[in-house]
Parts: structure tokens; C-alpha cells; sequence
């Protein structure tokens, strides 16, 4: 199988991101090329599967060289979770591994980050949206005491280079950050 899924779904979020520009459009697009790429695990690698003892795991898989998405595998070990955090582009998470629970926050009118809802479970197909415009600030946690879980992610940038925010439950003043990703290079893909 290799890495055919994954070129697959590049292949098509590189069509459906050069004719489609409303965020709507893209996100409702890009939802069943995901679900199709989170059917089956055999196509991801082992070494873009491991987790840290210490902290989760994010590997990029693809970056448009145009900036209009990535594809990057996350890794939780067990107990690792995010901290409170954004996005500031849309992005689309499924599960292909485990389980994870996700909790929403929304800022109040003095700027602090609050829960919105209860805690969701998302498992194996399950896919999950964020965006500016839905509902961006969330944590992400292994919902599994003894196990990985790894979920695909596909964004509306290259999120690993994109500027986003940490929020702490007390100040109302976020955190700037850039996530990056693990060291491993992004695999080679033939796209012809």
C-alpha cells in the first residue's frame, strides 16, 4: 500500500484547494478526503507512529508548497495531552488510532478562555472541525490510560510555520507560539 493513500489525498486537497476558496467550501471538501485517509492505518509508516515518553508527537506528512494546507500525523502517548490552544486557520482532525477527548473553550468578554460544552470522545473515523469561524480554541488529550492514539490532521496552512496562541485560564492575555514538528523529514511523495 505504501504511501498511496497519502498521495491521494494530497492529490485531491491540491484540487479542491486551487478551485475552492470559501473556507465552508474547502472544509466541507476536504472532509471525506480525510475520512477516506483515516479507513485504514497500514499506509502510515511506524517511524511517523512513535510516540515520546514525554510529550505528544507532531509529523508532517505533507506541506503544499503553496501554503494552502499540511497533512500532519499526531501521536499521543498515553496522559499527553495540549495545552489550551488555537489554530487560526481552519483544519480538520480524524482519529486513526485509540481514542481522544477534546474540550472547547470560547473567550469571555474580560478575554479568559472558558469551557464551551462538555468534553467530546472522538474514535477511529470520527473527524472533528475547527476553524476561526466554528470554534478554534480547544485541548486534545489520548483518551487511552495505557496506549497511542494517533489522529491526521489537515489544515488550511502550514501549521507547524503558522503563529498561533496558547491561553492560560487565568490571564486574559494569549501566548504566542509556533509548534514546528519533530525532527523526522516529511516523507517523499511522487505526486506524477
Amino acid at each position: 500500500m505504501g504511501w498511496e493513500p497519502l498521495k491521494d489525498a494530497v492529490r485531491g486537497l491540491t484540487e479542491l484547494t486551487a478551485r475552492c476558496c470559501s473556507e465552508p467550501e474547502v472544509i466541507k471538501g476536504a472532509r471525506p478526503i480525510l475520512f477516506k485517509l483515516i479507513e485504514n492505518s497500514s499506509w502510515l509508516e511506524s517511524a511517523y507512529k512513535e510516540p515520546h515518553p514525554e510529550f505528544y508527537q507532531q509529523y508532517l506528512l505533507y506541506a503544499d508548497p503553496s501554503n494552502r494546507f499540511s497533512v500532519v500525523s499526531f501521536v499521543w502517548g498515553p496522559g499527553q495531552s495540549t495545552p489550551i490552544h488555537d489554530h487560526t486557520v481552519w483544519g480538520l482532525v480524524g482519529v486513526l488510532e485509540g481514542a481522544e477527548k477534546c474540550q472547547r473553550y470560547e473567550r469571555n468578554s474580560m478575554g479568559m478562555v472558558e469551557p464551551v460544552g462538555s468534553e467530546e470522545m472522538y474514535f477511529p473515523g470520527d473527524i472533528d472541525c475547527v476553524s476561526p469561524s466554528v470554534g478554534d480554541i480547544h485541548t486534545v488529550a489520548n483518551a487511552l490510560p495505557d496506549k497511542p492514539s494517533i489522529s491526521i490532521h489537515i489544515y488550511g496552512a502550514n501549521i507547524g510555520k503558522t503563529s498561533r496562541h496558547v491561553f492560560k485560564p487565568d490571564l486574559a492575555e494569549p501566548i504566542n507560539f509556533i509548534s514546528g514538528y519533530n525532527p523526522l523529514s516529511a516523507p517523499v511523495l511522487d505526486l506524477s
